[in-house]
């Protein structure tokens, strides 16, 4: 799991990858919470959803954020960062060119960005989206949604509230040719600190959906 650094729009950006462990293997790259509420590439979550996608064979990055870390500039309330995320995949591209497929996940805050970045990459072909901040940003930019992929919520958060989640799962199902999967963790909060087992089942189990051979869905 090395560091790496690699150009951002604002300066270098700070991150870990873990490379490809044989040719073709799919890409995922992973975002963390929001900078202003603590969010780092070394948080719980964003760390574990990284090991998951290692354990598959992926090869995988996090990284952090402007202005989190050793990444340079400062917070720039998404937009920047959504050009962060871009740049990351630029360079993780550059370095696994072979990768088919190209996952990407996100919580909270990171969860946005993601959405949004595969709003603009086509080669994002799944997501996993933690608590998506549906109650705090307009996600009407997923119109239509591209790729298929999973929302996962708290019933306790108190942040995120799980029926703004609902809403957005439900306006999303209405489109066509994507499959959302919505998965509500009981008596979870916004940082699933109590239920890190309960999601990360989830994530497994949602994973070992979309990877097998006969998963109808593409």
């Amino acid at each position: 799991m090395p560091a790496v650094i690699f150009p951002g729009p604002e300066g270098r950006l700070e991150g870990r990858f873990h490379p490809a462990p044989r040719p073709r293997a799919p890409l995922a790259m992973i975002l963390h919470p929001h900078p202003q509420g603590g969010g780092t590439m070394n948080e719980r979550i964003t760390q574990a959803l990284f090991k998951d996608f290692v354990s598959r064979g992926f090869a995988v990055l996090r990284f952090n954020f402007r202005g989190v870390g050793r990444s340079q500039g400062s917070f720039d309330n998404g937009i920047g960062e959504l050009s962060d995320a871009a740049s990351a995949l630029d360079w993780v591209q550059a370095v696994h060119p072979e990768a088919q497929v190209t996952w990407v996940g996100g919580v909270s805050f990171g969860a946005l960005i993601g959405m949004q970045l595969m709003m603009r990459r086509p080669e994002i072909r799944g997501f996993i989206s933690i608590a998506p901040p549906a109650n705090m940003y307009d996600f009407s930019f997923l119109a239509p949604c591209p790729a298929s992929g999973i929302m996962i919520q708290g019933a306790a958060d108190t942040v995120v509230t799980p029926v703004s989640v609902q809403k957005l799962v439900e306006k999303l199902r209405t489109q066509k040719h994507i499959t959302i999967h919505h998965e509500e963790i009981p008596r979870a909060n916004h940082f699933f600190e109590h239920e890190h087992d309960e999601l990360m089942r989830a994530v497994g189990n949602y994973l070992d959906f979309r990877l097998s051979p006969d998963c109808p869905i593409r």
